[in-house]
């Protein structure tokens, strides 16, 4: 039984070894596809054991020192951040808000744990502030307070978990009381200086910068500059810009607990109802990792660490049009050898029967309904009179090239998914 057992652990190891071999080819073939069909701009890294095995950028005027802003991955910063606070004993899990800023609603109810998972109850204040009004416009940390002080709770602290910038945002803006200095000043000397990151920075100023990357909508078979909201206003819930090549090397310093201790990593990726303190988990029940995801006007941003393989990855775009979670699907399973098809984007042709199965008329819970015909031999696609011609580029994938629209049948026709970049909208047929 013993010799069994050795056999079938070697087997296993080897298994195991052969299918974590990274699959760097077909990355090349997915970038090289994207790039060419206007479908996505930007750039990747992907590290093992801190080495660098793949590096990338494509599309519209990249290099591999293009920095982005990151959105929302600021928040990881944020959560590091807070525990080293935690460590040196100046904050606890268990603090109440009301010891900061007792005049916002159920302050003391809220602790900083659960700032950290996102469970306050608090409403945002990029919702129903007429935020596309002023998000070009610098704000005091007052005003943002107020936004968040004159709306009415979502819930009661701890009943649930619902993602909000409101919590990161008076996080940093807590980690500013206790060191007595600015956010910006404080993650640049605790963690950007202390790493080494040369192309990580707070975005204090108005306006694209000089390095920084543009940011692009695609529409009308073209890429149009998109606006730039001015960071400040977003502090530790996403004021950070960056690299790929440095987001790795800050969430390998994580997993490294060169920023804050084991204890502290553990209780930041303890993953409940979905939710981390600071993380979000991802991969699949065979490779589990952990990190975050970021999005601001036209860009988007992603950085994931698989502990058991040591291996990173960080994706930033400032140009979607192929949604970043396919992308990144595709990334993960190359990272891992697993099966997949790389997307090729040529258009192929569908038998008229096949094309049938997906006419008729499609309608969400919120409301919107479009309505699929035939019209010499191509599937229209008709939403509040507008159409949009939809090209197959499998039996039942399509692809509306001018406006960058992907459109995918499930359950024989029965379910309809339209991806306009980040954004899906799931229909069914009535």
């Amino acid at each position: 039984m013993k010799r069994l057992a050795a056999i079938l652990a070697l087997l296993t190891i080897s298994t195991y070894t052969y299918s974590q071999t990274p699959n760097l080819g077909r990355l090349d073939s997915m970038f090289n596809a994207l790039s060419a069909n206007n479908l996505a701009i930007g750039g990747v890294t992907i590290t093992s054991n801190g080495k660098i095995i793949y590096q990338r950028s494509f599309g519209k005027d990249q290099t591999l020192k293009t920095e982005y802003r990151l959105g929302s991955i600021t928040k990881v910063f944020t959560a590091a951040l807070t525990y080293q606070l935690i460590e040196a004993k100046k904050l606890n899990v268990d603090t109440k808000l009301s010891v900061y800023f007792p005049d916002l609603p159920n302050a003391d109810k809220i602790t900083i744990e659960e700032l950290l998972g996102h469970r306050s109850g608090l409403a945002s204040y990029t919702n129903n502030t007429g935020f596309d009004d002023w998000k070009e416009q610098p704000k005091t940390h007052a005003q943002l307070l107020e936004m968040i002080k004159n709306q009415k709770p979502d819930f009661e602290p701890n009943a649930k978990p619902d993602y909000n910038n409101s919590n990161y945002l008076i996080l940093g803006y807590i980690i500013e009381k206790i060191y007595n200095k600015p956010y910006k000043d404080i993650v640049t000397e605790r963690i950007i200086k202390k790493l080494g990151l040369k192309q990580t920075y707070y975005g204090a100023k108005s306006g694209f910068q000089p390095g920084e990357a543009i940011s692009y909508k695609y529409s009308d078979n073209k890429w149009k500059q998109d606006k730039a909201v001015y960071l400040d206003n977003f502090s530790g819930a996403g004021a950070i810009i960056s690299t790929p090549a440095d987001l790795c090397k800050f969430i390998n310093a994580i997993f490294a607990y060169k920023l804050i201790s084991k204890q502290s990593v553990d209780y930041m990726k303890t993953i409940v109802h979905g939710y981390g303190r600071g993380m979000f988990p991802y991969g699949d029940e065979q490779h589990r990792g952990f990190g975050h995801n970021g999005k601001t006007e036209g860009f988007g941003s992603s950085v994931q660490y698989y502990p058991q393989n040591k291996l990173a990855i960080a994706y930033c775009t400032n140009g979607e049009v192929y949604p970043k979670d396919q992308i990144l699907d595709h990334v993960f399973k190359s990272c891992f050898n697993l099966p997949d098809t790389v997307p090729s984007f040529k258009i192929i042709t569908l038998s008229q029967k096949q094309l049938e199965g997906y006419t008729g008329t499609y309608s969400a819970s919120s409301g919107l309904e479009v309505v699929n015909t035939l019209d010499n031999g191509l599937l229209i696609l008709s939403l509040k009179g507008q159409p949009f011609k939809l090209q197959p580029i499998s039996d039942h994938e399509f692809w509306n090239i001018p406006f960058g629209f992907f459109f995918y049948f499930d359950q024989n026709g029965k379910k309809l998914f339209i991806e306009d970049a980040g954004a899906v909208y799931e229909l069914y047929k009535k």
